[in-house]
């Protein structure tokens, strides 16, 4: 049977997919069996995708493995870090396959970057909001609070902590604590 080719865009979807997998099939010391072959084939038909551990250190070894592997079944060598290798089959009967995108639900609203956000009650309602109505919804709500509406602060007094003339805050400390001492308020003991 032939390799099956994926392309870049491809493999590095399945190589993503594959991250939190763990390794299904565990290859030791007697090589690829027909056994470990026939395990394989089994687990790529329930996964489509999965990864092999390979026992040894020979590299070129794994890398013959990786192709028999892939020849005998008609599968796509993903990657192969160290001494695991990921591989992928797609499931020609299977409903859902790890390559096709996510859709998103048809009845999700799409917002435009103009458009203000409208929360789900109002837009189950069929209303809407608008930027104006935005304005002047906030404008009445600074009125109500007694804020300048040139600046859209609260207008109060402002005084400086430590500056000549202006009052400390009567915050109660403990004699003595460094919180006490703050900069340029401590008190010389004469």
């Amino acid at each position: 049977m032939p390799k099956l080719a994926i392309t870049s865009q491809e493999r590095s979807a399945l190589r993503a997919a594959a991250h939190p997998l763990r390794p299904v099939v565990l290859i030791g010391d007697r090589g690829l069996t027909e056994s470990v072959l026939k395990e394989i084939d089994l687990n790529l038909k329930a996964h489509q995708l999965m990864k092999v551990r390979i026992a040894g250190d020979d590299r070129e070894a794994r890398v013959a493995m990786m192709e028999t592997i892939c020849e005998t079944l008609s599968c796509a060598d993903v990657h192969h870090l160290g001494k695991t290798l990921i591989i992928y089959r797609p499931d020609p009967d299977a409903h859902v396959s790890i390559l096709a995108p996510h859709k998103e639900a048809p009845t999700r609203a799409v917002r435009k970057p103009a458009e203000p956000y409208t929360p789900k009650k109002l837009a189950a309602t069929g209303q809407t909001r608008t930027r104006r109505d935005e304005k002047t919804r906030k404008a009445q709500a600074r009125e109500a609070r007694g804020t300048a509406p040139e600046t859209g602060f609260e207008s109060r007094p402002r005084t400086r902590i430590g500056a000549k003339g202006a009052a400390a805050p009567r915050i109660p400390r403990r004699s003595g604590s460094t919180l006490s001492l703050r900069a340029g308020l401590r008190r010389r003991k004469d």
